[in-house]
C-alpha cells in the first residue's frame, strides 16, 4: 500500500488531525470553558466540573466529525499493555428512534470490568470493578477503523477502595511529588517561579524488528512468545556493519511512509526513522514531549507499529531479543527537566547560577541512582531483557553513570579540597566567578553506558523494546524527588547555622559526591574488568528478574513511595507480585512451546532423515562403495537426536517442577540440540523458516 506523495501543506494539515487538541478544542468549546480547561491541561488546575458536560459534547461533535461513534476509556492495566473498552455514543429514545449523547460523567468516569486484569492482590476474586477516570493532561485522539473510528480518551484505572490498577497513576504522582522538590530547590535559589509549572520532559527511541508475514505463521515460537525459541545464526547478519544506517528497501520504506502519517495524524512527533544494526532491525524516535503524553506516545506508536506493518503482509516484532546471537532490541529513554524558569535544568547554562543548578541536578541523580539502582534495575526486569541486557549490545545489569570524562572532573572536583590540576579547577567553589564554563558539548556517548549524559539530558538505555515505560520513569522521578528532599533539608539546616547559600550548596554537594561517586564510571561497560570492579565498589549485580525482584521487597523501597505518595505499601507490593507471575508465567509458555516445536516438527523430520540416511548408506554399501564419511553424519545426526530426546525429558521435568532457572537451563540443552540439528538435516526438509530467511527476505 503506497501513500500518495505528501508536500509541506498536506504533512502541516495531517499533524494532529485525529487529535482533541488544544487547538481544536478552540473551535468547539465557548471562551470561558476553553480557558477553563487549558487552564487544567497546562498548569494542573482542578477540573471544573461545571464545564464537563459542554467539553463531553464538544468531544462528541468532533467525533463524529471524524466518522466516530464510539468512545473508549484507555487506560494502561498492570499487564504492561493498554485496554479499551468501546462505548456507543447511541441512546434509544423509547420511541423507536434513537439520539446520540455524551455527558460529562460518562466522559469523566467509567467503569469497566476489572476482573480478568492483573491485580497482585489489589482486589479479591469477586470484586470485578474498576474505575476509570479522565486524564486531561493527555488529549483525546481518535483510533481510525475501515468504516469509522473510536474516541479514545487517556484514563487512570483504580478500584473500588482507591488502590491504583494501572501504570499511568503512579507516574502521575510520581511526577508531582518531582515538581515540588525542583519548586522547593527553586526558592532555595532565589527564582521567582510562583504559579510556573515544573515540566518532566522525555523522548524516546524504539527499536523493532520486522518480518514477512509467510516466515512468522510457519514460526509457532514467534506465534505464541514472541522470539525464536530455535534458530541458528546465518553465515552473515550484523558483523559487516552494512545494515546499520545503510539504505532503507523500498518495502520497509513503504511501511516507514505509512507509518509516519499514521502517527503524524496523532500527533506523535516522529523525529527520525533508520536501519538499526542487525539485518531487519529499524528505530524511530520522537522528539521530546511532555513525559505522561510522551510515555502515551509510546504506547501508541507500541501499537500502530504492528498495525502498520499487517498492511504490508509483515509482522513488527516488540520481543527484546527475537533472534539468539545477534542485537536485540532496546528502547532508550532520554529524560530531563525544564524547571518552573522555562530552562532545562540539565543543560550546562551561561553563568554560575544555572551551572549551580545543573551540577546539583547531577549530584541528585547521581545520588538516587547510587541509593536505589536497584529499585532502577527492578524497573527493567523482564523474561525478554534477561537475554539482552550486557549481552554486548545493551548496557549490563549493572546501574552506573556515565559523565565523560571533562564533566566527571569537574563533578569529582566538588568532593575534593585539593589544588588546581591542569585547566580544570578541582576544587570548585560555587560562586560569582569560581566555577568554570561548561560547554554544550562536553562529552561523546558511551553506548554500553547504561545511564548515560548526553549534553542536556540523561539517556537510560536499559529498557526492553516491549516495554512501557511508566514504571522505569515513575521510579527515576520519585529518586530524584527523594535526592533533592534531602539536598533541600540539608541546604536549609547549613542556611540556618548561618552560612552562605553557595558556601551551603558547596558543602551539600561535596559530601553527595564523596559518598556516591563510585557510581560514575566513564569506561567499557561490556569489560569484564568492569564487572570485577563494581563488585569491589559495592555496586549491586542483580543478573536476572528474580534477583532484582528479591532486593525490592525491602521496607524502604515501601517507605520511599509513601514518603512521596507515590503508591501505597500494597500497591508497590501488587506490582512486586505481578512482576513474578508474569516472569514464571513467560518461562512456562516459552517452555511448552519449546516442547510442542521438539516433539511434533523437529523430532518426525529428524527420525524421517535419519532413516532415509540409513537406507541409502545400506543401498551405497550394497555396491562396494566406501561410505566412513556419511556414517560418521549418521552418527552425528543420531546422537543429536538422543541428545533432543534427553533433552526433552530433561524440560518435562523440570516444568512440572515449576522451578524457572532450570527450565531456562533445560530449554539452552534443548536448544543447542534442535540448532545442531538444523545444522544436518537439509533446508528443504526443516519445518521452521530459517534466520537468514527472516533477517534478509524482506
Amino acid at each position: 500500500m503506497k501513500q500518495k506523495k505528501l508536500n509541506a501543506e498536506t504533512i502541516i494539515n495531517m499533524y494532529g488531525e485525529n487529535v482533541f487538541s488544544l487547538q481544536t478544542m478552540k473551535k468547539f468549546l465557548s471562551e470561558k470553558a476553553y480557558c477553563s480547561l487549558r487552564r487544567t491541561i497546562q498548569e494542573g488546575q482542578t477540573l471544573d466540573p461545571e464545564i464537563a458536560n459542554e467539553v463531553a459534547d464538544a468531544m462528541k461533535t468532533w467525533a463524529m466529525s471524524k466518522g466516530a461513534v464510539y468512545f473508549s476509556h484507555w487506560f494502561q492495566p498492570l499487564n504492561g499493555v493498554t485496554a479499551e473498552k468501546h462505548d456507543s455514543f447511541l441512546t434509544s429514545d423509547r420511541e423507536g428512534g434513537a439520539s446520540l449523547s455524551f455527558s460529562g460523567e460518562r466522559l469523566i468516569k467509567g467503569e469497566p470490568d476489572a476482573s480478568s486484569f492483573p491485580s497482585g492482590g489489589l482486589r479479591t476474586t469477586f470484586e470485578a470493578c474498576g474505575y476509570t477516570a479522565w486524564d486531561p493532561t493527555s488529549p483525546a485522539f481518535i483510533k481510525e477503523g475501515k468504516k469509522g473510528g473510536t474516541l479514545c480518551i487517556p484514563t487512570v484505572f483504580y478500584s473500588y477502595h482507591g488502590e491504583a490498577l494501572d501504570k499511568k497513576t503512579g507516574l502521575l504522582r510520581s511526577i508531582t511529588a518531582l515538581s515540588k522538590q525542583i519548586y522547593r530547590l527553586s526558592k532555595l535559589f532565589g527564582l521567582n517561579d510562583e504559579g510556573k509549572n515544573v515540566r518532566v520532559m522525555m523522548g524516546f527511541e524504539q527499536e523493532y524488528f520486522l518480518v514477512d508475514r509467510k516466515y512468522y505463521v510457519r514460526r509457532l515460537d514467534l506465534v505464541q512468545t514472541g522470539r525464536t525459541l530455535f534458530g541458528t545464526v546465518p553465515a552473515k547478519h550484523q558483523q559487516m556493519s552494512d545494515h546499520y544506517f545503510g539504505a532503507i528497501k523500498s518495502r520497509v520504506m513503504d511501511f516507514m511512509e505509512s507509518l509516519d502519517c499514521e502517527l503524524w495524524k496523532l500527533g506523535i512527533p516522529i523525529k527520525t526513522r533508520h536501519n538499526e544494526v542487525c539485518p531487519a532491525q529499524y528505530e524511530v524516535a520522537t522528539v521530546y514531549e511532555e513525559l505522561n503524553l510522551s510515555i502515551d506516545h509510546n504506547m501508541l506508536i507500541m501499537d500502530i507499529l504492528q498495525k502498520t506493518a499487517e498492511q504490508f503482509d509483515l509482522v513488527c516484532l516488540l520481543h527484546e531479543k527475537p533472534y539468539a546471537g545477534v542485537n536485540g532490541s532496546g528502547k532508550h529513554n532520554n529524560w530531563s527537566v525544564l524547571g518552573p524558569d522555562g530552562k532545562n535544568w540539565l543543560s550546562p547554562g551561561e553563568n554560575p547560577q544555572e551551572n549551580a543548578k545543573f551540577l546539583t541536578m547531577i549530584c541528585a541523580l547521581m545520588k538516587g541512582i547510587d541509593t536505589y539502582a536497584d529499585l532502577i534495575r527492578s524497573m527493567v526486569a523482564s523474561a525478554g531483557n534477561d537475554h539482552r541486557l550486557g549481552a554486548q549490545e545493551a548496557p549490563p545489569p549493572i546501574l552506573s553513570i556515565f559523565l565523560g570524562s571533562y564533566l566527571q572532573d569537574i563533578i569529582k572536583g566538588l568532593g575534593r579540597v585539593s589544588q588546581k590540576s591542569g585547566n580544570i579547577c578541582t576544587c570548585l567553589e560555587l560562586g560569582v566567578t569560581a566555577l568554570p564554563p561548561l560547554p554544550r558539548d562536553m562529552t561523546d556517548r558511551n553506548r554500553t553506558s547504561p545511564f548515560a549524559f548526553t549534553g542536556n539530558k540523561f539517556e537510560f538505555r536499559s529498557l526492553g523494546a516491549n516495554q512501557g515505560c511508566s514504571g522505569a520513569n515513575m521510579v527515576l522521578n520519585t529518586i530524584v524527588a527523594e535526592a533533592l528532599d534531602q539536598i533541600c533539608i540539608d541546604l536549609e539546616s547549613e542556611i540556618k547555622k548561618g552560612k552562605e547559600f553557595n558556601t551551603a550548596l558547596q558543602y551539600v554537594l561535596r559530601t553527595i559526591v564523596q559518598k556516591h561517586q563510585r557510581i560514575l564510571y566513564i569506561g567499557d561497560n561490556y569489560a569484564k574488568d568492569w564487572e570485577i570492579e563494581a563488585e569491589n565498589r559495592g555496586l549491586p549485580n542483580l543478573k536476572t528478574t528474580f534477583h532484582a525482584l528479591e532486593r525490592v521487597q525491602e521496607e524502604r523501597i515501601v517507605i520511599l513511595f509513601e514518603k512521596h505518595h507515590v503508591l501505597k505499601r500494597n500497591e508497590w507490593k501488587a506490582r512486586c507480585r505481578i512482576a513474578r507471575e508474569q516472569y514464571i508465567k513467560t518461562i512456562a509458555i516459552e517452555a511448552k512451546c519449546s516442547l510442542m516445536i521438539a516433539q511434533t516438527m523437529i523430532f518426525p523430520v529428524s527420525l524421517e532423515y535419519q532413516k532415509k540416511l540409513a537406507k541409502a548408506i545400506d543401498q551405497v554399501k550394497g555396491c562396494g562403495c566406501s561410505m566412513g564419511e556419511t556414517q560418521r553424519l549418521l552418527q552425528r545426526l543420531s546422537l543429536m537426536i538422543e541428545q533432543m530426546l534427553r533433552s526433552i525429558h530433561d524440560l518435562k521435568k523440570c516444568i512440572n517442577q515449576e522451578d524457572s532457572a532450570q527450565i531456562l537451563l533445560a530449554m539452552g540443552e534443548l536448544r543447542n540440540a534442535v540448532d545442531s540439528l538444523e545444522c544436518l538435516i537439509p533446508k528443504e526438509r526443516w519445518p521452521l523458516p530459517s534466520y537468514a530467511e527472516m533477517m534478509f527476505h524482506m
